[in-house]
């Protein structure tokens, strides 16, 4: 049975585990990895953590900058450049620029969990965000 083009990428999501190297933390949600989608095969894109907001950089009021800078902390030392994640339940990003995924450490760890856990990211289901700044 063949299964057309517009079909895949309807249903596409990759399971994974798919191994990566961090480049950079571009904030606390989102890195820029390399990964390696096929034998000597390796794309570099950014990775918005799936089911978690965190605080921006930008954010409306100085609490919310400073919980950002935390957070991109946080995850820096999780995910520090050059180190090995795992990619999970990779899909594409609803702008087309980056993917959406589960990001686990070399040791099993789960980024988006552990940012819940230490109150530095909210979960997150896609819809409208709250704000940051207690408003």
């Amino acid at each position: 049975m063949m299964i057309a083009p517009s079909a895949w990428a309807e249903e596409e999501k990759l399971p994974g585990p798919i191994p990566a190297r961090v480049i950079r933390v571009v904030d606390g949600d989102t890195v820029t990895v390399r990964a390696r989608i096929w034998l000597g095969q390796d794309v570099e894109t950014s990775v918005r953590l799936s089911g978690i907001d965190t605080p921006e950089k930008r954010g409306k009021c100085e609490a919310e900058r400073q919980a950002a800078l935390q957070a991109e902390a946080f995850t820096a030392a999780r995910a520090a450049p050059d180190s090995l994640v795992f990619l999970h339940d990779v899909i594409a990003d609803k702008y087309g620029k980056r993917v959406v995924a589960r990001i686990l450490s070399a040791q099993g760890e789960d980024l988006g969990r552990a940012l819940i856990a230490a109150r530095l990211a909210r979960p997150y289901d896609g819809g409208h965000k709250d704000g940051w700044c207690g408003n």
